[in-house]
């Protein structure tokens, strides 16, 4: 494919190059070809795209909530206007299939459109203190926020924290994936053809070494919002430290489908596949634990290698059933993770470290099913970030949990029952921050509060609950007695 047009970093409402000219090259994973090169931001960009961000919040902040709601609301009819574009983007910057990003440019839409109309239905209280005072809260915009995202899902995961942050009142400086940069940019260009102010949104490129590390440590960032992997979550949160910057973090996951002898097993075994191959796995809330009641376990295995083994891999504008992975160091890394779940002693029943024909020289793995995974094991207990799916079996509900919240990492879960009672029993038992029944959202729901327990985060986004972390509360008390 010839190269994209030439990109560049959107700073207060202008396209423009990194100051010292500096620029990277992006690669489609589904050939390993360069399809475009963005600027390497580094510390000098980062500090122009806060100072635009400052210098905005104090007019954004006083436009009325009804009008910021407003323009959120027209922002996402333009981004369904643009919304083949956008995913063809999408879908050669990240090999997901170009089906998976239709869905997440829907999802953007949704999410501006949802924290669009609550951006005037969210306010604060009165506090009763009795007839000698006039007590009362108001929730206000923290100020420049700092919105740090994955490759996996390029528009939903900046629009899940950019849609409430602006919604509330504050300025964003996003900062794309080095992997795959692309899809911020031109999410940014539509909203500033939108209508969104100048300054309001930007966004910057480049390594997170570089521009990343400077963004997380600039004293004149209000909030930060972090998504990605566990190790550079602590970084992140490191450098927030120095300026006591708060910070909302989505991290890492290992996450448990716990099938029961008495769910719709047929359901279950097509939903455990289907949820992990869609992003080949390169999403933190994949579940990538299969733990099945041992009655079953043979039958349930065997159909859920029977949807892997039948996946089709392909370039991700094909529409395949899985795309590649993300880069050839990725590649790298879970091939290496398979070669060592072989030599721990885990049974390969399909995929494995043989690579995929798909004629297109990107990075691909076969849809991986392991059986007989020690549960203490690196496969039960690492997020490999690949389609590779660790099989454990239990004989009470007891084992079943043990088994589910024997990781670090508390993100989401599956539960497959049909007795209601032992799917409210199960589901208060485990330790993380959502729980699907009869069903595995992998991240989705722009209403349904989303966050982990333990190592995989810290804070809420979607829903109400990711509105309310972009503003702060503050108590007026006014006294009105004449005593």
């Amino acid at each position: 494919m010839a190269d994209l047009p030439l990109q560049l970093q959107l700073i207060n409402g202008e396209d423009v190059e990194a100051l010292d000219g500096e620029r990277f090259d992006v690669l489609d994973p589904s050939t390993g070809e360069r399809i475009a090169d963005v600027p390497r931001a580094k510390a000098a960009d980062v500090d122009l795209a806060v100072a635009a961000a400052r210098d905005a919040f104090e007019t954004w902040r006083r436009v009325t909530p009804a009008d910021r709601g407003r323009l959120l609301v027209a922002a996402a009819q333009h981004v369904r206007e643009r919304s083949a574009e956008l995913a063809l983007i999408g879908a050669l910057d990240t090999g997901l299939p170009l089906t998976s990003i239709e869905r997440d440019v829907e999802a953007t839409a949704r999410y501006l459109e949802f924290y669009g109309g609550l951006a005037d239905k969210i306010g604060g209280d009165v506090v009763p203190l009795g007839p000698e005072f006039l007590d009362y809260t108001e929730r206000e915009p923290w100020g420049v926020c700092a919105v740090i995202v994955p490759y996996n899902s390029p528009f939903q995961v900046l629009a899940r924290s950019m849609a409430p942050a602006l919604a509330a009142g504050n300025t964003v400086v996003g900062k794309s994936a080095e992997q795959a940069p692309l899809g911020p940019l031109y999410l940014a260009r539509a909203l500033r053809e939108a209508g969104i102010p100048r300054g309001v949104v930007n966004v910057i490129t480049g390594l997170g070494t570089e521009s990343g590390a400077a963004l997380t440590a600039h004293a004149d960032v209000d909030r930060i919002t972090f998504t990605g992997s566990e190790a550079t979550g602590r970084l992140v949160m490191e450098a927030a430290t120095r300026n006591l910057t708060p910070v909302t973090l989505e991290l890492g996951g290992k996450s448990p489908q716990i099938v029961f002898a008495d769910a719709d097993l047929e359901l279950a075994a097509k939903t455990v596949a289907a949820s992990l191959v869609w992003s080949a796995g390169q999403v933190c809330s994949a579940g990538t634990r299969l733990l099945v009641e041992r009655s079953v376990r043979d039958g349930v295995v065997a159909a859920v290698v029977a949807e892997m083994s039948a996946t089709k891999l392909g370039a991700a504008v094909d529409s395949p059933g899985m795309g590649p992975l993300i880069s050839e160091q990725q590649r790298t890394s879970v091939l290496a993770a398979i070669d060592a779940a072989s030599s721990d002693g885990a049974r390969l029943l399909t995929g494995g470290s043989e690579l995929p024909e798909t004629g297109s020289g990107g990075f691909f793995v076969s849809p991986t099913v392991f059986d007989q995974v020690d549960p203490s094991s690196d496969l039960a207990q690492e997020e490999i970030f690949g389609p590779v799916l660790a099989v454990m079996d239990f004989e009470t509900e007891e084992e079943a949990l043990e088994l589910a919240n024997g990781t670090r990492f508390g993100l989401i879960a599956g539960l497959w029952t049909r007795d209601l009672a032992k799917a409210h029993r199960v589901a208060r038992e485990l330790r993380c921050g959502q729980v699907y029944v009869n069903t595995f959202g992998a991240g989705t729901g722009i209403e349904l509060p989303f966050g982990g327990f333990k190592n995989s985060g810290i804070g809420r986004e979607k829903g109400i609950a990711g509105y309310l972390e972009y503003s702060q509360i503050k108590n007026i008390c006014v006294k009105v007695g004449t005593e």
